[in-house]
C-alpha cells in the first residue's frame, strides 16, 4: 500500500488542509480560496450556514444553487460528503461534486479531488491525480507545483520516491512566488526527508535563506539556527545571530534555545548558554528549561545543584515536556521511600508525550500491581503504543503477552512477528524466545538449525537462559545440520551489522518477566 500523502511537511505552509483530515472544522476551508469573496458569490448564504455548524439547512441551500452549475456550491456539497457533515460521507459523492466544481474554475475542488485519489491504493486514480495538477501549474503553480513535488518524493506517481522530480516541482513553484516550497527544497537538501547520501547543507542554506529573503518567518529560525550551529563551512554568527533576533520577535522563543547550544556547545560558553536559555525559559520555552536542569545537575556551572535541576525538570513538565516528565519519574523511582503516584503521573506525561521508553515502563507498571491490582490490558495497550515506534523491549513485552494470552487474545504468529521485531534490534531475550519456539515447534514447524542459531545469538549477546536451549539442541544436530546451522548465524550476525542494529537496552527493569506479571 502506498504511503498516504500529508501535502504539509511544515504544517503552516499549505493552505488547504489535508484528504486525510475527515475531521477538520467546518469553518477551516476557505470554501472560495480564489479572489471570489463570500459575499459575491451566490453560495455565500449556504457558505455562512455551513461555517456556522448548519450543516443540513447549508446543504439545503447549497443544492439548487449546484444544479445550475454554481463552483462554491458545488464545492460545498463535495466537502460535505468528503467530512460527513451534514450527508453521509461518501467518497465517489465528494470526488464527482469536486470534479464539477474544478471544471468550473474552482481551484481548490481541483486540489482536494487530486488529494482523494493520491491517497488512493489504485495507481490510475494517483496518476488521474497528477494530471488534474499538471492542468492546474499553468494558472497556480505555487500550489499545484508543491503538491505534485511532495508526491513524486513520497512515491506515490512511481515505483519509489522521485528526489529529482521533488526538487524539479518545488523549484518552479518557489520561482513562482512560494516561499514554502523553498523551505521544503531546504529541508530536503538538509536531509530530513530521507536521502542521507546527498545532504547539501550549502544548498539548504541558499534555500532557507531565499524563504526568509522573502518574508518567510518559518525560515528564520532553521536558518539562523544552522548558520550557528552548523558545521564549520556554513557558520556565520554574525548573521546566524541577526535571525535567530528576528525569529524571536515573531514570538518563535525555541530561537533562545539554538543561541544558548551555540553558546553552550560552540563557543563553549557556559554563563552566555545559562543566560540564553534563561531568557527562553522565562518566555515558557521547555526545552530551555530543559538544558537549565541537566546544567545544574552537572558541575557545568560551578557545584551542582540537584534542586535547583529538580525545579527546572517540575518548570518544564509543567510547560508539557515530555522528556521533563519522564526524568523526574526516574528521580522519583530512585528515592528511598519513591511516592508511586507521583512516578506515575509523570509516565503518564511522558508515555502521553509519546517517549517509548515510558510506554513500555508504565505498561510494566501495570504489570506489577503497585497500581492496586494488575491491569494487564492496560499494560498491552502501552506495550502497543511502544512497539509501534519498535522500542526493543516493548516488542518483547507484547510478544510475551500474546504468547500467552496474559490482557489480550493468545496469538503466537503475533508474538513471534513481534519477537523477530525486537530480535532485529538486538535485543537478546527476544533470540532466546524465537529459539525456543523454533525449538519445540511452537507455532512454526521444529526447526533445530534456526533454534540453534538463535540461541547462539541470544547467548553472545548476553542472555544466558539461551544456554539450556543450546544444551538440549546440540546434541541433536548432526555435522551436517550444525554447519548449516553455523551458516546461518553468521548470515544472522551478518544482516544485524548491515542493517546498523543496536543491541537492546538489557534494562532488568524494562521487560516482562517469564510470567507476564512483572519486571526482571
Amino acid at each position: 500500500m502506498k504511503p498516504l500523502i500529508s501535502l504539509l511537511f511544515l504544517a503552516s505552509l499549505a493552505p488547504f488542509a489535508t484528504a486525510q483530515d475527515l475531521s477538520m472544522p467546518a469553518d477551516s476551508p476557505a470554501l472560495s480560496p480564489d479572489a471570489q469573496a463570500d459575499k459575491g458569490s451566490p453560495a455565500a448564504g449556504a457558505i455562512a450556514l455551513f461555517r456556522q455548524g448548519r450543516h443540513q439547512q447549508a446543504l439545503e441551500t447549497a443544492r439548487p444553487l449546484a444544479e445550475e452549475g454554481d463552483p462554491d456550491a458545488l464545492f460545498l456539497l463535495a466537502f460535505a460528503s468528503e467530512t460527513g457533515q451534514g450527508t453521509d460521507a461518501s467518497r465517489d459523492n465528494a470526488l464527482q461534486f469536486y470534479r464539477l466544481a474544478a471544471e468550473k474554475g474552482h481551484l481548490e475542488a481541483n486540489y482536494r479531488r487530486a488529494l482523494i485519489l493520491l491517497n488512493s491504493e489504485d495507481a490510475g486514480d494517483r496518476d488521474d491525480a497528477r494530471k488534474a495538477l499538471e492542468s492546474a501549474v499553468e494558472e497556480d503553480p505555487a500550489n499545484a507545483g508543491r503538491m505534485l513535488g511532495e508526491a513524486w518524493l513520497r512515491g506515490l506517481l512511481s515505483d519509489k520516491p522521485d528526489r529529482a522530480k521533488a526538487i524539479e516541482w518545488w523549484t518552479k513553484s518557489s520561482e513562482a512566488g512560494d516561499t514554502s516550497s523553498l523551505i521544503l527544497l531546504a529541508r530536503l537538501h538538509d536531509g530530513q526527508f530521507g536521502f542521507a547520501d546527498q545532504i547539501d547543507e550549502k544548498k539548504a542554506i541558499d534555500s532557507y535563506c531565499q524563504a526568509a529573503d522573502q518574508g518567510n518567518v518559518a525560515a528564520y529560525l532553521p536558518l539562523g539556527s544552522r548558520l550557528l550551529n552548523g558545521s564549520e563551512e556554513i557558520r556565520d554568527e554574525e548573521e546566524g545571530r541577526a535571525w535567530l533576533d528576528k525569529a524571536i520577535d515573531e514570538g518563535l522563543t525555541v530561537a533562545h534555545l539554538a543561541l544558548g547550544d551555540f553558546e553552550e556547545n560552540i563557543r563553549e560558553d557556559i554563563d552566555a548558554a545559562i543566560e540564553d536559555y534563561s531568557a527562553g525559559a522565562e518566555a515558557g520555552q521547555p526545552d530551555c528549561m530543559l538544558r537549565l536542569a541537566a546544567i545544574r545537575f552537572s558541575d557545568r556551572a560551578g557545584e551542582p545543584d540537584p534542586e535547583k535541576g529538580r525545579e527546572w525538570l517540575a518548570k518544564a513538565a509543567e510547560a508539557g515536556n515530555a522528556e521533563a516528565h519522564y526524568q523526574l519519574a526516574g528521580l522519583i523511582s530512585r528515592e528511598e521511600e519513591p511516592d508511586r503516584l507521583a512516578m506515575y503521573g509523570h509516565l503518564v506525561g511522558a508515555a502521553r508525550g509519546g517517549i517509548a521508553m515510558a510506554q513500555n515502563e508504565l505498561g510494566l507498571l501495570y504489570l506489577s500491581g503497585q497500581l492496586g491490582g494488575a491491569d494487564a490490558p492496560a499494560a498491552a495497550a502501552w506495550f502497543t503504543r511502544a512497539a509501534k515506534a519498535n522500542h526493543p523491549a516493548a516488542c518483547y513485552n507484547l510478544a510475551t503477552l500474546y504468547e500467552r494470552g496474559i490482557g489480550v487474545d493468545a496469538n503466537i504468529n503475533n508474538a513471534g512477528d513481534l519477537y523477530s521485531r525486537a530480535l532485529k534490534q538486538g535485543h537478546a531475550g527476544a533470540a532466546t524466545a524465537l529459539a525456543r519456539l523454533y525449538a519445540a515447534g511452537i507455532g512454526t514447524e521444529a526447526d533445530p538449525v534456526r533454534g540453534w542459531a538463535l540461541a547462539t545469538l541470544a547467548v553472545e549477546r548476553g542472555d544466558d537462559q539461551a544456554k539450556q536451549i543450546l544444551g538440549e539442541l546440540s546434541p541433536t544436530l548432526t555435522p551436517e545440520l550444525l554447519t548449516e546451522a553455523k551458516k546461518l548465524l553468521a548470515t544472522m550476525k551478518g544482516t544485524a551489522e548491515a542493517e546498523g542494529r543496536e543491541e537492546g537496552d538489557g534494562d532488568e527493569d524494562g521487560e516482562a518477566d517469564e510470567e507476564g506479571e512483572g519486571a526482571e
